[in-house]
């Protein structure tokens, strides 16, 4: 189900994406507009700078008043065919020399300024609404002691105008129509982009409690997606494992427990067949009681590991010389070595920080698997050594030789390198599985040898 007001990855990168394509567009429409409006200025700064200098060159030449009074037809004859220029030549004492029909320029303007000052034209409109632009210069004429002229030079903008009006209204549609555009290509394209997300999608659908062993095909993601897939499939992986064990632990634990119960109702069943004596009752109950003990056991184990899988598990830590915490072990356990004439014995001595009573349980467990599976007249060896900065605990045992493809799963829960020993005596199948999680919980480490009729189980702990 999606969630209400959340926007998806593809409608959060076409917004960005459109968003960024606009301001790019919009950017360099501005660009684009302001350069051909410069443009057109410098061409009529092009052209007015052409006839400030034609008219500065007629009234140079002027020498007299005579000279000065033939300068308008001049600048008349010079100006023929130039429509939309207005030229303006004032005596600084107010006198207008000449002026082209229609002329009309703001005051400003004409207050003069030095030749050749063009570098800011200025626009303005006429009494009729002509856009004009033009420049003004203070130019000298040729009669000694005459003040200099103001010479105003100005044209019409019309046609500029129109033509920049309709490239604006073209450019800003055209920018329009390319940020949709680009919204579109890019929705296009972050979809297309985003299908390995959704073909991933696809093939986890796919993936069921029957199906934990499919995994995503890496050839088919893209290399930034790879990492992805890779921490997807080790996580199926991680479940596979974790489900199959919980199913081996769900049928090894109804097989368990089928046993005790079975000769619990069996022999009620018999008992309840017919009236029976004092003594009879008394005995099934005690072979009850055993039972009971046995599934009592088995259930306390189970959480033990369960609470210790979990982490809820944290042993104390105070300093525990082993040398005498295994040797009290060794003679707890001698009574039933020497029922199987098996020799025990312990050797070496080492410190460690741990639980006195986890460690004690983790090692007589490995004490009484090594008795029970060595052969009559065998030997149990303890020895403890140190290894750099670790302490080791080595419980070896003559026996039969356990085949390397169940070592590494001796202290998995009710399992059994010998399926046929399943059930036999008290014995629950977890004393291994207690001895890792109390190991592990210590921050230690426990694995299995077994070589030409030798066994042994190596416990490991910081010192």
């Amino acid at each position: 189900m999606k969630s209400v007001g959340r926007a998806s990855i593809t409608l959060r990168l076409t917004a960005l994406f459109a968003t960024v394509s606009t301001l790019v567009l919009l950017a360099l429409g501005y660009l684009i507009g302001s350069t051909v409006e410069q443009h057109f200025v410098e061409q009529d700064i092009d052209v007015l700078s052409g006839k400030l200098d034609l008219t500065q060159r007629i009234l140079e030449k002027a020498r007299s008043r005579d000279d000065l009074l033939a300068v308008p037809q001049q600048l008349d004859d010079a100006l023929v065919g130039h429509h939309g220029l207005s030229v303006v030549v004032a005596l600084q004492d107010g006198e207008l020399l000449f002026a082209t029909s229609g002329a009309e320029f703001p005051d400003g303007l004409l207050s003069g300024g030095p030749v050749g000052d063009v570098a800011h034209p200025r626009a303005w409109r006429t009494a009729r609404g002509t856009p004009m632009r033009g420049i003004s210069a203070s130019v000298p004429t040729g009669i000694a002691g005459m003040p200099k002229a103001v010479v105003g030079v100005a044209t019409e903008i019309t046609h500029h105008e129109q033509y920049l009006a309709g490239f604006r209204l073209t450019l800003w549609a055209f920018v329009a129509f390319a940020a949709v555009l680009s919204g579109l290509l890019g929705w296009l394209a972050v979809r297309r982009g985003l299908a390995p997300l959704q073909a991933m999608k696809r093939e986890a659908e796919k993936i069921t409690a029957q199906r934990l062993h499919a995994r995503l095909a890496l050839d088919a993601v893209p290399v930034e997606l790879v990492d992805l897939a890779v921490t997807l499939n080790a996580m199926l992986a991680r479940l596979e494992d974790s489900f199959r064990r919980l199913s081996d632990f769900s049928s090894d634990l109804a097989h368990e427990f089928r046993t005790p119960i079975s000769n619990l109702m069996t022999e009620t069943q018999v008992m309840l067949s017919r009236t029976r004596s004092p003594d009879e009752y008394r005995d099934v109950l005690a072979s009850n009681v055993e039972e009971y003990e046995r599934l009592s056991r088995m259930i306390a184990d189970m959480l033990f590991i369960a609470k210790a899988e979990d982490g809820r598990i944290v042993p104390t830590r105070e300093t525990l010389e082993l040398a005498p915490l295994v040797g009290d072990l060794v003679e707890f356990h001698r009574l039933a070595a020497e029922e199987k004439e098996v020799e025990l014995t312990s050797e070496g001595e080492g410190a460690i920080q741990g639980d006195r009573l986890m460690i004690r349980r983790a090692i007589s467990n490995l004490l009484s698997n090594a008795i029970r599976h060595t052969r009559i007249g065998g030997r149990v060896t303890v020895s403890i050594r140190r290894n750099g900065t670790c302490v080791e605990i080595d419980v070896t045992n003559i026996g039969e030789t356990i085949a390397s493809e169940h070592l590494p799963r001796l202290f998995d829960r009710f399992y059994r390198a010998d399926p046929s020993r399943a059930g036999e005596g008290s014995h629950s199948g977890l004393g291994l599985a207690i001895v890792r999680s109390i190991v592990e919980a210590h921050g230690g480490q426990v694995v299995a040898f077994s070589a030409e009729g030798m066994t042994t189980f190596r416990l490991t702990f910081a010192r």
